[in-house]
């Protein structure tokens, strides 16, 4: 569970349009462009979707925001920690002013009617946008960890995240020609700032990192445009004070890469906010 001194980090805007889609292969008589044979080597890698390197990247997110490697105890996680998001819940921080709770709440709705959420969803509905706790209190956070007993809110919490999140952040990634190394810093990019229009989203992080670097897919190093997309990565998280402590970065994703550990293979070593982790 999130240890209350932490600065916890957060969603941003929810995404916007899809992302780029994977491209299609080249027929064998067509020319191949250099930076083909990096993003087919990328491609038949395991990717961040294989189920062991999904749990991995669900563990190394969990060391960031909630202190601990056991993300699966945070599906009951509720609090304010006010950051002008209102309520902060979940496995990866849905929250109740940037509507991403509002589309968990309503498919979970939607797959089991009348649960113990469902009536908060005309409150949901209007504190969206907003730090409003109004027609939550006093019992929200507590009908919050009571629905997190049941298999299916627990399932909603999984395809939320999935269809919001991890899936275009994978996508994105292995049509940029990336390892699951990088495909786990779009996710943890897109995690925090989430894919609207505003200049730290994650489509706009990825734009400030091409004017620097290039792609795998474009005929780039993978390396240098991931040290790119970080560099472009901790400018955003430095706009806003919620987000400027930068370890997870720092200390983490930057030192897997430092160590040219692109497939995300374990040991892995890592510290965040100081604190250190590891998974064998």
């Amino acid at each position: 569970m999130f240890a209350p001194h932490r600065k916890r980090i957060v969603i941003g805007a929810l995404l916007g349009s899809a992302l780029i889609a994977v491209p299609v292969t080249a027929h064998a008589t067509t020319a191949v462009p250099t930076a083909a044979p990096a993003a087919a080597a990328a491609a038949k890698a395991v990717g961040l979707d294989d189920p062991a390197k999904k749990d991995i990247a669900m563990q190394i997110v969990s060391s960031a925001e909630n202190s601990s490697l056991d993300w699966k105890a945070q599906y009951k996680y509720i609090e304010d920690i006010d950051d002008g998001r209102g309520y902060t819940a979940g496995i990866i921080g849905f929250c109740s002013g940037t509507g991403d709770m509002l589309d968990l709440v309503e498919y979970y709705t939607d797959v089991k009617p009348g649960n113990v959420l469902a009536k908060y969803l005309p409150a949901l509905r209007k504190v969206d946008g907003s730090d409003s706790h109004q027609g939550l209190d006093p019992n929200f956070t507590k009908d919050w960890a009571k629905a997190a007993q049941d298999s299916e809110f627990k399932k909603a919490q999984d395809h939320e995240r999935d269809r919001v999140y991890f899936n275009p952040a994978v996508n994105q990634g292995k049509s940029d020609g990336v390892g699951a190394l990088g495909q786990f810093i779009y996710y943890d990019a897109i995690v925090m700032h989430g894919d609207g229009g505003d200049s730290t989203s994650f489509r706009n992080i990825r734009k400030r990192a091409l004017s620097k670097a290039k792609p795998p897919a474009q005929g780039g190093n993978e390396t240098t445009w991931l040290n790119a997309f970080l560099d472009a990565r901790v400018w955003a998280m430095k706009q806003e004070e919620a987000h400027s402590d930068t370890s997870r970065v720092d200390t983490a994703q930057r030192v897997f890469l430092k160590k040219g550990n692109l497939n995300l293979n374990t040991p892995l070593d890592w510290k965040v906010y100081g604190d250190p982790f590891h998974i064998g």
